[in-house]
């Protein structure tokens, strides 16, 4: 596998969050271009299928920031097949959810994920949850490349 570009993989439905996340990515400078899908299904199809913006067309994400309350195929299915194919499992997946229950905690982990982040409800909280996962996973973190 290699990382050929320098995006975010968003999977998240609600719209709100996606706004808030692109806002506080954008308030802490990062330039990484964000894509998002909605649901656990469209994922599965942007990583695996042919899904006109996916991997086929812009190469591997650098990160994939992971909801786990998805329609269609939820959080943990999505991390599952993502962590057990080998074209896909060295990409960093960080599960952002607002759960905080010990069993969905234990089976990100036992599944694969890199990091677990609960989503904070306050604005300014968020980002700076969004600014640290952004300076370890885009700055400090040195990913795959082949």
């Amino acid at each position: 596998m290699e990382i050929k570009t320098n995006y975010i993989l968003l999977v998240e439905d609600n719209p709100d969050d996606v706004e808030l996340t692109k806002l506080a990515f954008k308030k802490n400078n990062f330039a990484n271009k964000i894509i998002n899908v909605e649901d656990g299904e469209e994922a599965l199809e942007f990583l695996f299928g042919d899904h006109p913006d996916g991997v086929k067309t812009n190469g591997y994400p650098v990160i994939i920031l992971l909801d786990l309350k998805l329609p269609k195929v939820d959080g943990h299915q999505v991390l599952k097949k993502i962590k057990s194919n080998k074209t896909s499992k060295l990409i960093p997946v960080v599960i952002m959810t607002s759960s905080k229950e010990e069993e969905d905690i234990i089976n990100g982990y036992n599944l694969g994920a890199n990091s677990y982040v609960r989503k904070p409800v306050d604005y300014k909280e968020f980002v700076e949850v969004v600014n640290n996962v952004g300076i370890y996973w885009l700055a400090i973190n040195q990913p795959f490349v082949k």
